[in-house]
C-alpha cells in the first residue's frame, strides 16, 4: 500500500508540471480506493511463492489441494502481479495455522481477481494434513536491463504494447525506480544509476518499495532512459576438482584426494567482462590463494595431497567494472583427503 504522507514524493508532486500532478493525484486516489488485500503467499521466498490463503471474515484461510487448480493459480498470479504459474503442489508450503477454506475455485484463468472467481459447495469437508495448496508464480519478466553485459546491467525497457519500451524517469525519481527494478529482477540492490541513452522512454514515478515496476505510477511524458547497474552484476563462477595422477576419486561425500597425489582447483565464469581474478577460499583456515582470470578462469595446482588440504573450498570472482568492485562466489566443494 503506498504511503500518502511521504514527505519526498508530496516535494515530487509539487516540483511536476500540472498536467502529470493531476494524474499523479488521481493515481494516489485510485491506489486508496482500491479493493482490499484478499489472497496472499505465505512461507515462501518472495512475494509470488508460498502457501495459498484467501480472507475470509477479516481472518486468513489456506485452501485445500483439491479445491485449487492451474487455471486459479494463473489467477492468483496475476492478482498479485508475478508471471505465469510455475509449481502448484499440496504442503509444499507447509500447513496453515488458522481455519481451511470450505469452498471449490473454479476459475476459468482470466479473472483479475481470485474472488471474483464462481466457486462450489466442497463435497468432502475435510482436508488432510499435507494438502494445504503452494503456489510458485514465475517473476514478472516484463522488465529487463540491456546493453550491460549483464540481466542486472544495462539501460531499463519494460515490454508494453507487445514491445520493448525504453523507461524514462525524472532525475529526482530514478534512484527509486532503479531500487524497484533491481528488486523485481532480483539482483540484489542498486549500485548505481546512471544516465540512459539519447532516447527517451515512458514515464514512471515509484516510492522505491514496490515489488515491481507495474506497480508504479505511468507518467504520459516522455522522460530521460536510464541505466541501472545492480549489487548481484556477476554470474555465479564455477569450481570444478581435476587431477593428472589418477589421485581423484568419488566418495559418498563428494570427492577424495590420495595422500601425496596432486590435484587442481579450477575456477571459471561466463565471459561477462573482461580481466577479474580468482580467489580460492579454504574453509577453517585464513589460507587464500590469488589468480587473475585468464580466459575467465584461473587454475590452482596442490602439488602433494596431505590431511590439511581436506575441507571446503570456495571460488570468488572478483571484477572492477562500472567504476565500482563486485564479487560473486561459487558454491562449496567439499574435499576428502584419503589414504592410497
Amino acid at each position: 500500500e503506498r504511503k500518502k504522507t511521504d514527505e519526498s514524493k508530496c516535494i515530487k508532486c509539487l516540483s511536476l508540471p500540472l498536467s502529470l500532478s493531476l494524474s499523479f493525484s488521481s493515481d494516489l486516489q485510485a491506489q486508496s480506493v482500491s479493493p482490499p488485500e484478499s489472497v496472499r503467499l505465505v512461507d515462501g521466498a518472495g512475494l509470488c511463492s508460498g502457501r495459498v490463503e484467501v480472507k475470509s471474515n477479516q481472518s486468513w484461510a489456506s485452501v485445500c489441494e483439491a479445491d485449487f487448480d492451474r487455471q486459479d493459480a494463473e489467477v492468483v498470479c496475476g492478482e498479485l502481479g508475478c508471471g505465469a504459474p510455475a509449481a502448484l503442489q499440496g504442503g509444499l508450503y507447509g500447513e496453515g495455522e488458522g481455519q481451511t477454506w470450505d469452498k471449490e475455485f473454479q476459475c476459468k484463468g482470466k479473472e483479475s481477481l481470485l474472488l471474483d472467481c464462481d466457486t462450489s459447495d466442497r463435497e468432502n469437508n475435510t482436508c488432510l494434513p499435507g494438502n494445504a495448496v503452494g503456489l510458485t508464480c514465475s517473476e514478472p519478466d516484463d522488465v529487463r536491463l540491456v546493453g550491460g553485459g549483464s540481466r542486472c546491467a544495462g539501460g531499463v525497457e519494460r515490454y508494453d504494447q507487445g514491445e520493448w519500451r525504453t523507461v524514462g524517469a525524472e532525475d529526482w525519481d530514478q534512484e527509486d525506480v532503479a531500487a524497484v527494478v533491481c528488486r523485481q529482477l532480483g539482483c540484489g540492490s542498486t549500485v548505481s544509476v546512471l544516465p540512459g541513452n539519447t532516447t527517451r522512454g515512458f514515464g514512471v514515478s515509484c516510492y522505491g518499495s514496490e515489488s515491481s515496476l507495474r506497480k508504479c505510477s505511468k507518467i504520459y511524458d516522455l522522460l530521460p532512459g536510464l541505466t541501472v547497474i545492480c549489487s548481484d552484476l556477476l554470474v555465479q563462477p564455477d569450481i570444478s576438482l581435476t587431477d593428472s595422477m589418477g589421485g581423484v576419486s568419488r566418495g559418498h561425500q563428494g570427492p577424495e584426494v590420495f595422500r601425496g597425489y596432486s590435484f587442481t582447483i579450477t575456477c571459471s565464469t561466463q565471459p561477462q567482462y573482461p580481466g577479474g581474478s580468482f580467489l580460492v577460499t579454504f574453509t577453517g583456515s585464513n589460507r587464500t590463494q590469488t589468480q587473475p582470470a585468464v580466459n575467465h578462469s584461473a587454475a590452482f595446482v596442490f602439488p602433494a595431497a596431505d590431511d590439511s588440504h581436506q575441507g571446503n573450498y570456495r571460488c570468488v570472482y572478483d571484477n572492477y567494472v562500472f567504476s565500482h568492485d563486485f564479487s560473486s562466489e561459487s558454491e562449496l566443494l567439499s574435499l576428502t583427503i584419503t589414504g592410497n
